[in-house]
């Protein structure tokens, strides 16, 4: 796992959509796995800019998001369906029935999430991840448990994450309680995974990441066993590290 520190973290979003770039210049056919969130948005529109300017094409790849709210539908602002399509998909020139995201308002939530499950893995590894990071260190919605769950499940949301996301919604009772989140077993067959914290309010759950021990009461710590995992952090989330632990970008 590599750490890679910089002052400013418009200059990590730069490297981050760059990484992207050049993974579909690789292979204009990758697999993309997508995070939502105000941490990859600087990277979205990186990447808008980048599309427009003809320097990269999403016209053959596909998508898949961590994750989904139950109960909002794809039109609900709040929905991380609204909010893809609003940051990225139509900044860019994915084709038509390219990007997949979990149905938080399916009649059956658990079936839901096994379908989605198995469309992942029938796709094959995601070739490159990006992630961001809560307070509590989850990734996806994977909150602190007793286990690392394997597959996509339904998940109750901890009370810190609803108030962490509360800024999104008029009041904290509109927060949805539970979402359908990606499993482990997804995020650690992903070919690359970049993960993305700014901002001191990360520090804790970036220092539990880096230097604690792989604990699924710390979801992200399962990023150590990846074999090609680099954590991207700014001033604020890198203010409990010591230099030694990270490498300036």
């Amino acid at each position: 796992m590599k750490v890679l520190y910089a002052k400013e973290s418009d200059q990590l979003s730069r490297w981050a959509a760059d990484r992207f770039v050049e993974q579909l210049k690789k292979n204009p056919k990758s697999i993309l796995g997508l995070a939502t969130g105000s941490t990859p948005k600087k990277m979205y529109e990186y990447l808008g800019e980048d599309t427009r300017a003809g320097k990269v094409s999403f016209s053959q790849a596909k998508s898949y998001n961590l994750d989904e709210y139950v109960g909002l539908a794809s039109d609900h602002p709040a929905s991380y369906h609204y909010f893809m399509q609003e940051q990225l998909f139509s900044k860019v020139d994915f084709p038509e029935g390219a990007n997949t995201l979990p149905n938080g308002v399916a009649e059956d939530l658990d079936k839901e999430a096994l379908t989605y499950d198995r469309k992942i893995q029938e796709e094959g590894e995601l070739d490159i991840l990006i992630l961001g990071i809560g307070s509590n260190a989850h990734i996806g919605f994977n909150e602190p448990n007793n286990v690392f769950e394997a597959l996509t499940h339904v998940v109750e949301l901890d009370e810190s994450t609803r108030q962490d996301n509360s800024r999104f919604f008029e009041k904290i009772e509109d927060v949805p309680t539970h979402a359908i989140s990606m499993g482990m077993r997804a995020i650690m067959q992903a070919k690359e995974v970049l993960l993305m914290a700014f901002g001191e309010n990360k520090a804790e759950a970036i220092r539990d990441l880096v230097k604690g021990k792989v604990d699924p009461q710390v979801p992200a710590s399962i990023l150590q066993l990846h074999p090609n995992a680099t954590i991207l952090i700014d001033e604020g989330a890198a203010s409990l590290l010591s230099e030694e632990d990270r490498e300036s970008l």
